[in-house]
């Protein structure tokens, strides 16, 4: 099956946790906002799907998934449903309820990551909250920070028999998603990672592990993995980083 994913072109975003599986998996799809406007992509594409388009389904935010004729929209909900397809999730129950609830997890700590630097408003500039953004981004350094990534060292520390993957005795889509968090959280808060990642020895060594898997090295190096920018999810203001 050939998967069209519709995400806003230019920034790695939420997208990039569902690219991270298309592409660990070998999965053949094609990414509709970077494909030119001629060939039927762009930011255009991408709103006139989120509004309906031919499937007469709005969606409230992108990404969105389309797979034949069923369509997934949420992070967490994609990746339930490729888990078992691209074989990124044991296909029983236990296990696909215990990686949605880590995936889960992780979505709210991707909120919280963007609310350090945007807690008014996404329709505001930095600018016109950086004062509020730094009382938020001590209070997520000093305390929201270390409790998610010890929660995660926890995870893998009662499962290390199983070579430390979040679910079972495997690979899953859920040690891609950490992968991406913390290493846009290198990115973001450089000085607070550097103090916190010695604690969670774990967790820094899923994100080597994952980053040496050959499909994810490779795309790691190709022209398809966006940079973390100023204007995602993931950004970098070093008067938050403390």
């Amino acid at each position: 099956m050939r998967y069209e994913l519709y995400y806003w072109p230019g920034i790695p975003g939420r997208g990039e946790f569902v690219r991270l599986a298309l592409e660990d998996a070998g999965a053949d799809y094609v990414d509709i906002g970077k494909l030119p406007e001629k060939n039927g992509g762009g930011a255009g594409a991408v709103s006139e799907f989120l509004h309906g388009g031919e499937m007469g389904q709005p969606h409230f935010a992108p990404p969105v998934l389309k797979a034949g004729d069923i369509v997934v929209s949420h992070v967490a909900n994609i990746l339930q449903f490729l888990g078992p397809r691209l074989g990124l999730v044991r296909d029983d129950e236990a296990s696909r309820h215990w990686a949605n609830g880590l995936q889960l997890t992780l979505t709210d700590f991707v909120a919280e990551i963007h609310d350090a630097h945007h807690p008014i408003g996404s329709s505001l500039y930095y600018e016109d909250q950086r004062e509020e953004a730094q009382r938020r981004a001590e209070t997520f350094v000093q305390e929201r920070l270390p409790k998610f990534l010890y929660y995660f060292e926890r995870v893998l520390a009662a499962n290390a028999g199983n070579e430390a993957y979040l679910v079972g005795e495997a690979h899953s889509y859920v040690d891609l998603s950490l992968f991406q968090v913390v290493t846009g959280l290198r990115y973001a808060f450089p000085r607070a990672m550097g103090r916190l990642e010695p604690e969670v020895p774990e967790v820094t060594a899923l994100v080597d592990r994952v980053s040496q898997r050959p499909r994810v090295a490779a795309y790691l190096t190709s022209d398809r993995r966006l940079d973390f920018n100023e204007s995602g999810i993931f950004r970098h203001y070093p008067e938050l980083d403390t």
